[in-house]
């Protein structure tokens, strides 16, 4: 049965924007509570993760080319990642119940042109993408946790569909990785630093790459070696890695083929643009990306290692959700440890 707190108050507050732009477009507001449809649940939203997804379309997504940006109708509501109670469930919904404490990625990528997000203090979601909280996490913790943790998860451990990537013809398959070298670039960041943390989780030795205040953070969480990139350049210094994960991708991520043993492989998280899939042809080296998508399934699975503490949530900084924009003022400074979170009251 719904909650009647839909009947009480028809709106909430959430950040809305009516323009593409920088983070100034960011405006906190009333805005409709979401109405619950078939499948879904409502959630009083306690917290809320930020991810690259949410400044791509703040500004357009101009990283797209321009046949791809999206064309919206206005206000829209960014975000995805959430973690807060659930508030109403649809008749057809078995699995929740109102009260459960969940946590969720929201429709991404099939609806991420949607217009009912996650900053906001109530998100509509489909039952099959919400799980349970880690018992063990906050709600901070639990919301830091679902885009970039399932990213990681989808790349290295099992992708969990068989949905087709525009970005490549061939389906993405993690490898193994017991016994095995495996380099994060970016390794502090919110995809890079759960990646250490699964390589090493997995009985990988875990080679990790970020500026050197990170250092101390990134062996605590089981880094075996460490580079700082401002002092050195790692690609001409490291050999015989069996993986890398660059969690940066992009084109500049060809350079880590001369640190790859033959038959390795280079995932680039961000493979838009990404350079060095031919040569990692000629040189025997699989290249390969995928599109991280919602699981529920995925997100009770992991929930375990979240509650016990084999994977931890790092989390940079907090802003208020009426701060959505110095969140996102935080986001553009870079040299982020974890995630950055929203909280809402």
């Amino acid at each position: 049965m719904e909650s009647q707190a839909k009947d009480k108050q028809g709106t909430m507050k959430a950040v809305r924007q009516y323009e593409f732009g920088g983070p100034e477009v960011l405006r906190y507001e009333d805005a409709p509570i979401p109405d619950i449809g078939p499948g879904e649940v409502r959630i009083r939203v306690h917290a809320v993760g930020l991810n690259p997804p949410d400044w791509y379309l703040r500004d357009g997504f101009k990283i797209l080319p321009p046949e791809w940006q999206p064309k919206l109708p206005f206000p829209i509501i960014l975000g995805t990642d959430v973690s807060g109670v659930i508030e109403a469930v649809a008749d057809d919904v078995k699995d929740f119940s109102v009260g459960d404490e969940v946590y969720s990625m929201v429709r991404f990528p099939g609806e991420v042109l949607g217009n009912s997000r996650a900053y906001a203090e109530y998100v509509t979601a489909p039952a099959s993408e919400v799980a349970l909280k880690p018992a063990g996490l906050d709600h901070v913790h639990a919301a830091a946790a679902p885009m970039s943790l399932l990213t990681a998860w989808q790349f290295m451990i099992a992708q969990g569909h068989n949905v087709p990537n525009p970005l490549q013809p061939k389906q993405h398959e993690p490898v193994p990785l017991q016994g095995k070298r495996v380099l994060v670039n970016g390794a502090a960041g919110g995809v890079g630093h759960f990646a250490v943390q699964l390589a090493k989780w997995k009985g990988a030795h875990v080679i990790a790459i970020a500026s050197g205040r990170h250092e101390a953070f990134l062996m605590d969480l089981g880094a075996d070696e460490f580079y700082d990139y401002t002092k050195v350049t790692p690609e001409d210094i490291i050999r015989d890695v069996d993986l890398v994960v660059d969690a940066i991708g992009g084109p500049s991520t060809g350079r880590f083929l001369r640190t790859i043993k033959r038959r390795g492989a280079l995932f680039p998280v961000f493979g838009l643009g990404a350079g060095g899939s031919e040569e990692a042809e000629k040189l025997g080296i699989t290249f390969s990306t995928t599109q991280v998508r919602s699981s529920g399934a995925q997100l009770a699975e992991i929930s375990g290692l979240l509650d016990n503490r084999t994977i931890r949530v790092a989390v940079d900084s907090t802003f208020t959700l009426a701060d959505a924009h110095k969140a996102h003022e935080r986001a553009e400074k870079g040299s982020i440890q974890g995630k950055i979170v929203l909280t809402v009251q």
